[in-house]
């Protein structure tokens, strides 16, 4: 899974005067303005401040998660958001704006709600709850609340539960959208190649027409072309072999719908189901988990590239790992500095990422694969979380104090155990709660080493009864 970009406000919005398949004007103004105008158009000025910035979080909210989404884009609309009511929020082209409605969104307009954890805007639903009513905040009786004391977030709390947080300080600039839109095509290098032969990898495992590619080295070359060309032609774009921005919008597309990352409401996919970047940068002197996982990416990488040399995965930034952290920077034409901060970070990530998307995930008893980028914990589903419970099970043939777990892909409370279990056998210093790069790679190496303990060549005791 790929890294989710953090929100930004975008500097512009493209607002379509209609319902998305009418014949209708796109109008582009800066955000800060149309929510001004959302808002006047929405609500009434007279209304309690409180009930005013509630309304207009939720609004902002809505509109950055279109946005953030690319909800419109990716379906190949040329615009953002509609001032459709069916679909949208309210959008009045030319209207004028009510005075306190502008002071409170010129204070406010790079701020957001999510859920707590979450990286995305809410899709923040409302209504005026009077003539519509919905799941989400009613306009009318958001006011009452506000008259009977409720502060801001405990009003928009009432409506979309506890579990919301505020976000604000938002980055403002650039479009918002999913991914920059730049013509890719042959000779085109840095990470938005990158982005793009992982993506196409992610989706070559759902429509094997399309090859794989590698290295997902951030260089378009013949592979990606020929990647590219069988992407369009499976999809019925002209096949150029150039991503232009049918093509990039459309990968997104793909990418979201076999990732399941991109329903109407968006999923809210939780920070910490990310293994991509750390709060801190790491360093000489770094040590501990972080830095276990730094070394396991290295280590992974340095099997493919014969110019970074393997670590040893003991958690201390020492002198190997800074070679080996120089040496991916020098390959991959970053700042040479040996210190792994969120540039570097993010290009190693996703380098090993193209690396494992490469890889069927298929159990091969006696086989293994490297982590596969997300953090596995009760709820999670897959084949990656199959594989981790057919690890288990072979480990415990041996290690009799671990249940054996039904294989069906999904990480229930019998696979919890299982792992607590097995954390406690080998008194591992790792959460028992979820399984990440660290606690995968002990699960691997110990069931490889049984796998491999257990054959036997030809002639010798296998080491059990054979009947």
């Amino acid at each position: 899974m790929l890294r989710p970009y953090l929100p930004s406000i975008p500097e512009t919005i493209t607002v379509h005067l209609g319902s998305p398949s009418s014949p209708a004007q796109n109008v582009t103004t800066d955000f800060a303005s149309y929510i001004k105008n959302v808002a006047s158009s929405e609500i009434y000025p007279t209304w309690n401040e409180a009930a005013l910035r509630a309304n207009i979080l939720a609004q902002i909210s809505f509109a950055l998660n279109r946005v953030y989404t690319g909800y419109y884009r990716i379906r190949g609309y040329d615009f953002d958001i509609t001032n459709d009511i069916s679909r949208d929020q309210s959008y009045v082209y030319g209207r004028d704006v009510f005075e306190n409605v502008s002071r409170i969104v010129d204070e406010i307009f790079n701020s957001y709600i999510r859920r707590q954890g979450t990286v995305e805007p809410l899709f923040a639903v409302y209504c005026d709850g009077v003539e519509v009513t919905c799941n989400g905040l009613t306009q009318w009786g958001s006011q009452q609340l506000a008259e009977q004391g409720y502060s801001t977030m405990d009003i928009l709390r009432y409506y979309y539960g506890d579990d919301i947080e505020l976000v604000t300080d938002v980055p403002v600039g650039g479009s918002g959208l999913p991914e920059p839109l730049t013509v890719l095509q042959p000779g085109s290098a840095g990470p938005n190649v990158q982005l793009l032969q992982v993506r196409l990898n992610r989706i070559a495992q759902d429509y094997p027409a399309i090859p794989k590619i590698y290295p997902t080295d951030g260089v378009f070359g013949p592979d990606t072309e020929r990647a590219v060309r069988a992407f369009q032609e499976t999809f019925n774009l002209s096949p150029d072999g150039i991503v232009g921005n049918a093509t990039w919008y459309r990968v997104s597309a793909i990418y979201n719908a076999v990732k399941r990352l991109n329903e109407l409401t968006s999923e809210g996919l939780r920070a910490e189901e990310i293994a991509t970047q750390y709060p801190i940068s790491l360093g000489p002197g770094s040590t501990g988990n972080n830095v276990r996982v730094l070394q396991y990416y290295l280590s992974y990488v340095a099997q493919f590239l014969d110019t970074v040399p393997p670590v040893e995965i003991d958690g201390t930034y020492g002198p190997a790992t800074k070679r080996a952290v120089r040496a991916y920077q020098q390959a991959f034409g970053l700042p040479v500095d040996g210190v792994v901060g969120e540039l570097t970070w993010d290009s190693l990530y996703r380098t090993y990422l193209g690396m494992v998307e490469s890889i069927p995930l298929i159990y091969e008893e006696g086989a293994v694969v490297p982590f596969p980028g997300i953090i596995l914990k009760v709820g999670s589903e897959g084949e990656d979380v199959r594989l981790l419970q057919n690890y288990l099970n072979y480990i415990a043939r041996t290690y009799t104090n671990i249940p054996t777990v039904n294989v069906t892909g999904y990480f229930g409370t019998a696979t919890a155990n299982a792992v607590e279990a097995f954390v406690r056998e080998f008194g591992l210093p790792l959460s028992p709660t979820s399984v990440n790069s660290t606690l995968w790679k002990a699960i691997t190496d110990v069931y490889q080493d049984l796998y491999f303990g257990n054959r036997a060549s030809e002639g010798q005791y296998p080491g059990y009864t054979v009947s």
